[in-house]
């Protein structure tokens, strides 16, 4: 059940998820917030000696990577964060009596119900009549360049990335028990910009979440503080695209009660050490006419991001070298802040 400013939003009992997701778009407190978050400043995230950054102030924090989730306890932890969504859609949850926050990074239609009941699963209580607050950040406009004049309601006609994974979160919502309060709409047209040369991009690539009152800013991180265990974890993302225990599923990589990372293991095999090497091979252009859903809208660290995951697998084709014994990857938190992983 969907609400909005604290009413149930129910445009028409027969209304699809499209047709939702279109009339959310145009309610007059949900562009208000849009506005309001184009006017923030971007905190862009960086492990650095300058004691003015922002890892310098905030020692203890999430980071979470494309199709994964983190639940955080508010008392454990300051800030929960992702970046680089360019189709894919930032979702946080709260539940506005324990506090408790669930941050995902939603990238294909097809793990959205299961995802949800996953993100879900820490931050519900038995009080049905708690409202949990909801933010959504991402996915932008990626028909606008084939379609400039394209009416809204014909757009679900047409094949993209970012509509119908909006759309299949706001129908989820819309069809389940709890209520839902959305505070933030910030995806599709609100967070579309276009460059010099008239291609759509995003506004904002990511956002954090203070788990003080939930509020959110939009953020960008580099490459230190997308951590801990960033090449593996990335791994593990494309990994996981063929092992059918995290078929329709989120990856859950953070422990929320006792604040550490768990890399759970992953496979791959000499196949992915050749897949790698060719992909190696390419060029940059075609990197990321390959690899990428909006070519023309990723960060400018996407190619070499890319680069260093082959790296890794063409220098580390046993899988068994980095999950030992089959075992995860356990990092613990740091007095300041920071992660290791104990020596095993």
């Amino acid at each position: 059940m969907i609400y909005v400013a604290g009413v149930p939003f129910s445009p028409d009992e027969s209304s699809q998820g499209t047709d939702t997701l279109i009339a959310l778009m145009e309610h007059p407190d949900l562009v208000s917030a849009s506005n309001s978050l184009k006017s923030t400043i971007e905190k862009k995230f960086s492990v650095s000696e300058d004691s003015n950054s922002v890892k310098s102030k905030i020692s203890k924090s999430v980071y979470i990577f494309q199709k994964e989730f983190a639940t955080v306890d508010p008392a454990l932890v300051d800030l929960v964060g992702t970046d680089e969504a360019t189709t894919c859609v930032g979702i946080s949850i709260r539940n506005c009596r324990t506090g408790m926050i669930s941050l995902a990074h939603m990238d294909f239609p097809n793990v959205v119900e299961n995802g949800l009941s996953q993100m879900l699963s820490l931050i519900t209580d038995r009080d049905s009549d708690t409202l949990l607050d909801v933010h959504l950040v991402g996915g932008f406009d990626d028909i606008s360049s084939q379609h400039p004049n394209l009416a809204p309601k014909n757009r679900k006609k047409l094949e993209g990335y970012s509509y119908p994974l909006c759309t299949k979160i706001i129908e989820t919502l819309r069809i389940r028990s709890e209520k839902f309060q959305i505070r933030t709409l910030h995806v599709l047209g609100q967070n579309t910009k276009f460059d010099t040369e008239g291609f759509a991009c995003p506004i904002f690539h990511g956002f954090v979440v203070d788990t003080s009152d939930g509020s959110i800013t939009p953020a960008s991180f580099d490459r230190k503080s997308r951590c801990p265990d960033e090449i593996v974890r990335r791994i593990r993302v494309t990994a996981s695209f063929e092992d059918p225990n995290w078929s329709h599923r989120l990856l859950d990589t953070y422990e929320t009660n006792s604040d550490k990372f768990v890399i759970a293991p992953c496979t791959w095999t000499i196949r992915q050490k050749r897949i790698a090497t060719t992909l190696q091979s390419l060029s940059d252009t075609e990197i990321l006419l390959t690899c990428s859903s909006s070519p023309s809208a990723e960060a400018p660290d996407f190619v070499d991001n890319e680069r260093r995951k082959w790296d890794y697998l063409i220098k580390h084709p046993d899988w068994r070298e980095s999950f030992p014994s089959g075992q995860p990857r356990i990092f613990l938190r740091t007095a300041d802040g920071n992660w290791v992983l104990p020596l095993q």
